[in-house]
């Protein structure tokens, strides 16, 4: 269950980093309302997820997957370069998660 709280906890980072490009510098309400209630719900998932995954697996993790998830939407929301050393990059923070997933007990 950790993992998927984990995985959660991903997923709202892309969240509130995207929301930060979407708020302008948080001048815009709705983009920055969305971007500070998706900060806390990732904080609190990473912590809940921290109670029995090792710190440095779950915020490894939990980094990686908003690092890929948002540099893929860069990609498609915003017209973001998707060269092939960018993707290989992507490709090895992949890599990594799956690394600490696979030696994590």
């Amino acid at each position: 269950m950790a993992w998927v709280i984990l995985a959660l906890a991903g997923l709202f980072e892309m969240g509130w980093a995207i929301g930060l490009k979407y708020s302008n510098g948080l001048t815009r309400l709705w983009p920055t309302v969305w971007t500070i209630v998706s900060m806390a719900i990732s904080l609190w998932l990473l912590g809940g997820a921290m109670k029995t995954l090792p710190l440095g697996t779950a915020y490894g993790v939990w980094v990686g997957i908003g690092a890929v998830g948002t540099a893929i939407l860069g990609i498609f929301l915003f017209g973001e370069p998707a060269h092939l050393g960018r993707l290989f990059s992507i490709a090895l923070i992949i890599a990594g998660i799956v690394g600490l997933k696979l030696t994590t007990f």
